[in-house]
């Protein structure tokens, strides 16, 4: 497949092993190999646009009379987002292994505040 250890001797999060593919690092074998998936069909030409780490706002930071942040903005990192061509509609994707109880409330979030699904691969 293609798929090395980063080189790096740390893991990722919850002990899957970084993966490095094409020159970038993937946080399990799991993403490294959707990312591939998902590379094919854009080159076919099924997807378009894909873009990895894709940054959401869910909710601002909070400031301060003296300007000074009280409360750090809450963000959601989908790990792939694209627009499908057969459907036009654009996907939010996150390669799930575990769903921590912050996962779950970004989720229903990114539902809420943006109106969009996060489809778990």
């Amino acid at each position: 497949l293609g798929l090395t250890p980063s080189g790096n001797p740390k893991r990722a999060k919850y002990g899957n092993e970084k993966i490095k593919l094409d020159g970038r690092i993937f946080d399990s074998i799991r993403e490294a190999q959707r990312y591939r998936e998902l590379t094919y069909l854009q080159r076919a030409g099924l997807i378009s646009g894909l873009e990895l780490q894709k940054e959401f706002l869910l909710v601002p930071a909070a400031y301060g009379a003296d300007g000074k942040v009280i409360e750090k903005a809450v963000k959601y990192k989908a790990d792939f987002y694209y627009r499908d061509n057969r459907t036009g509609k654009y996907v939010c994707e996150d390669t799930k292994g575990v769903r921590t109880k912050e996962y779950v409330i970004k989720r229903k979030l990114m539902l809420a505040v943006h109106r969009i699904r996060i489809v778990e691969v």
